[in-house]
């Protein structure tokens, strides 16, 4: 095994751990070496499609990061909640029936040798592995079952950092608190300790890191300054706010995307956060659609039940009134499944209900997920939609329904070929199963007559920062070799 093992652990979940982990694979990257993200189990509803199945985002846009093709060896475990307490769990890309119905405790034994595997392999292809962990290494109830913090550091002989949100308080406690509650043997590979989303004057820091560092001998490498709009996607989607209030003036579109419970790829839109005079953000309340010139239903990993929250908080009725206005709407994936008339399942998939009756759409729930890469081209569109006809898209999907046609309803206008995508026929409401609409070029100029920063420009951007605010030769000397 060649790689050297640098592992990004957190003090709490949110606290940057794959922003910098992403950072890091570009700069390492940009050092002219063969580098590789890692993490062996990701909890999050935000997927992508690669070779041999879907993988977590984060780890997605960290192998572009690296500059390598993507692959589902980089996460080997995937669980996406579908309840508060139960999740589907994808192994090497592909559902695992067997492994969803065991409990967590028993699950994490059997999965370990594939995982040990997996990061094994890398570390034989790649001068560097970059490993993220998951939520905190000092959860003390789960340290005997861990598979993706304490054991993999151990096994990959990793070298760690330890970041922190120092914006929520508590850092310096955090640090400590994580740092004491590890297995003393496990100290020792921590290797620096890493505050991110710092706003003011750092002189006010000292003594705090000296004294951190008298008490633990892990010296605070890096202050990482708040830095609001560094592009990249957050782990578990776009953090907007919600959209109460008067617009802004400053912006010529509004576009208000529904945050249900079990929203699902929402880091799809954060090129639509990124491009000028466009305010994107949250709806929650009926209020949040009242200033939105677009309405935007995103995926969602259990449609049935996002379903019933949308009617619960009338956002049903506020959509219906937004379409009815000629204003545009669109549902992508779970979203488009909700624009249709019904849901049904037979198969114990999702659930059964009626849908919004924006688009004369049915969809079937099955077992089988269909989990692929897709290029198709828009035909001729109306209404708003219409600067997209004939543009030709690249996407992924990921979902168990089939839609089509209400067979006693009068037809909608099939926009994109099988079965990806409809429109009403006044032309303002889209349906399609395509994620990734909004990280095509071609579809931003067709809207927007704009870009979005490329994502390469966003990587580099993130190596960058991590350069000027980490210590002279720090990141050099983490990959050394004794």
């Amino acid at each position: 095994m060649t790689a050297r093992c640098v592992m990004v652990l957190g003090t709490t979940s949110g606290a940057g751990k794959s922003w910098l982990a992403s950072a890091l694979c570009r700069w390492y990257a940009r050092q002219g070496l063969k580098v590789a993200p890692f993490k062996a189990q990701n909890m999050s509803n935000n997927a992508r499609v690669v070779a041999g199945g879907e993988i977590g985002s984060a780890q997605y846009f960290q192998a572009l990061a690296a500059r390598a093709e993507p692959e589902v060896r980089m996460n080997p475990l995937l669980l996406k909640p579908e309840r508060d307490d139960h999740s589907q769990v994808v192994l090497f890309g592909q559902v695992d029936d067997e492994l969803t119905r065991k409990p967590w405790r028993g699950r994490s034994a059997s999965v370990w040798p594939a995982i040990a595997k997996a990061l094994d392999e890398l570390r034989a292809e790649n001068d560097v592995v970059v490993i993220e962990g998951a939520g905190s290494p000092a959860e003390i109830n789960l340290q005997a079952d861990d598979i993706v913090n304490l054991r993999v550091a151990r096994h990959a002989d990793a070298a760690c950092l330890l970041v922190t949100d120092i914006d929520r308080g508590g850092a310096f406690a955090h640090l400590y608190g994580t740092w004491a509650l590890l297995p003393e043997p496990d100290r020792a590979l921590i290797r620096g300790f890493v505050l991110n989303k710092f706003r003011g004057d750092a002189s006010l820091l000292a003594p705090a890191p000296q004294m951190l560092q008298q008490r633990t001998g892990v010296p605070t490498v890096a202050t990482l300054p708040m830095w609001w709009q560094h592009g990249l996607p957050e782990e578990d989607g776009w953090y907007g706010h919600p959209l109460g209030g008067a617009q802004p003036e400053a912006h010529q579109r509004t576009i208000a995307v529904v945050a249900y419970p079990r929203i699902s790829n929402l880091d799809e839109f954060q090129p639509l956060a990124n491009l000028p005079g466009v305010r994107l953000g949250w709806a929650r309340t009926p209020a949040d659609l009242a200033a939105a010139d677009w309405v935007i239903l995103p995926g969602s990993k259990h449609t049935s039940n996002d379903l019933a929250w949308v009617r619960a908080q009338g956002l049903d009725r506020a959509i219906a009134a937004h379409a009815a206005q000629g204003r545009a709407v669109l549902g992508v994936c779970g979203g488009l499944q909700m624009l249709g008339e019904a849901l049904i399942d037979l198969h114990g998939v999702d659930g059964n209900g009626p849908g919004l009756g924006l688009l004369p759409l049915v969809t079937q729930f099955a077992p089988d997920k269909t989990v692929r890469r897709t290029r198709s081209r828009f035909s001729t569109l109306a209404g708003p939609w219409a600067l997209l006809s004939g543009i030709e898209v690249a996407g992924y999907e990921i979902h168990h329904g089939q839609t089509a046609q209400h067979p006693a309803m009068a037809p909608g206008r099939a926009v994109l070929p099988d079965a990806l995508g409809w429109q009403n026929e006044q032309g303002n409401v889209l349906g399609v199963y395509l994620h990734g609409l909004f990280e095509d070029p071609a579809v931003l100029h067709a809207l927007f007559g704009a870009a979005a920063p490329t994502l390469d420009t966003v990587f580099d951007g993130l190596a960058d920062f991590i350069g000027r605010h980490f210590e002279p030769g720090f990141l050099d000397g983490l990959i050394a070799t004794s």
